[in-house]
């Protein structure tokens, strides 16, 4: 698989940067074929690396009715601070609504009262939609500049795309992500100290999450390293645990919407109400191919 993963980036090495269409087919033989020609068959490959993250059972909006009214309270279940902002819509008989909208740091593992509602017409029942926007991390801190030692052991392996790949690395949470193929199984360890915050480890193949099984640590300047596509059950590290640089969290799959054997990581920061990836440097050269994602070197 990992051979098939590179001769496919090798096609791609050799195409000019506006040919973006790549077709997949299985051959005669079973095997599984990458091209540039439209043979019978054949279905556009699409690569997509989208993060799936659901937080709604970890962030949550409560709604606490008493005699003089409602509270409405967001709960923070998560080992790592999330910004939230609360907006009343479509009011109706309703006093104590704030007019702009509600924004709030919480932090982790907690809960903060942020609106109390009453009738305006006593007896009356009270109706309005609330909307809740919610993104994890502090968009108050100040990045730190820091240089990542390589995520796994063993090697050397190639980066397959890098920052600005035309393929997949072009969302906000994606744009300077880099992908590194390497064989199932090999040790991925944390390239910085932080708090693990988020986990998932049962996803087999391509699963219905695109990340596949992964790890999120946050650092302590509220940036936060991702490591994504590892193999299922390999995720050794638990959610609110403390990781040491060079500690092994998981080991490198092909899980998700992956086009075989890699790492995907990426550094992404809260940036108001929403995670983008921002752009890092590892702290020694990666032996590797070109990178086809923006033309070559």
């Amino acid at each position: 698989m990992l051979s098939r993963l590179l001769a496919l980036s090798a096609l791609l090495l050799c195409l000019p940067v506006q040919a973006l269409t790549i077709y997949k087919y299985v051959d005669q033989q079973g095997v599984v074929t990458y091209s540039d020609q439209a043979v019978p068959g054949a279905q556009v490959f699409v690569f997509r690396d989208r993060m799936v993250e659901r937080l709604d059972n970890q962030v949550k909006l409560e709604t606490r009715k008493h005699a003089g009214g409602e509270t409405l309270l967001v709960r923070n279940d998560l080992f790592a601070p999330v910004e939230v902002e609360l907006r009343l819509e479509q009011l109706r008989n309703v006093s104590g609504a704030p007019e702009e909208p509600i924004r709030w740091v919480l932090a982790p593992r907690s809960q903060i009262r942020l609106a109390t509602l009453a009738p305006r017409k006593a007896g009356q029942p009270m109706a309005y939609t609330p909307r809740l926007r919610y993104a994890m991390g502090d968009p108050r801190l100040v990045q730190q500049h820091y240089r990542y030692p390589l995520p796994w052991r063993g090697g050397p392996f190639r980066l397959t795309q890098g920052p600005g790949g035309s393929y997949s690395h072009t969302g906000p949470k994606g744009r300077y992500a880099v992908d590194i193929a390497m064989p199932e199984g090999t040790p991925i360890v944390a390239a910085r100290a932080g708090m693990v915050v988020k986990t998932e480890n049962r996803q087999s193949g391509r699963g219905n999450n695109p990340s596949g099984n992964f790890v999120r640590i946050l650092h302590d300047d509220g940036t936060m390293g991702v490591y994504l596509h590892l193999m299922r059950g390999s995720v050794s590290v638990r959610e609110g645990q403390r990781v040491a640089v060079g500690e092994q969290i998981g080991r490198s799959g092909n899980t998700g919407n992956s086009t075989g054997p890699h790492l995907h990581f990426v550094v992404q920061r809260n940036v108001g109400l929403a995670l983008e990836s921002i752009p890092f440097d590892f702290a020694q050269p990666i032996d590797r191919l070109p990178n086809f994602a923006v033309g070559g070197e």
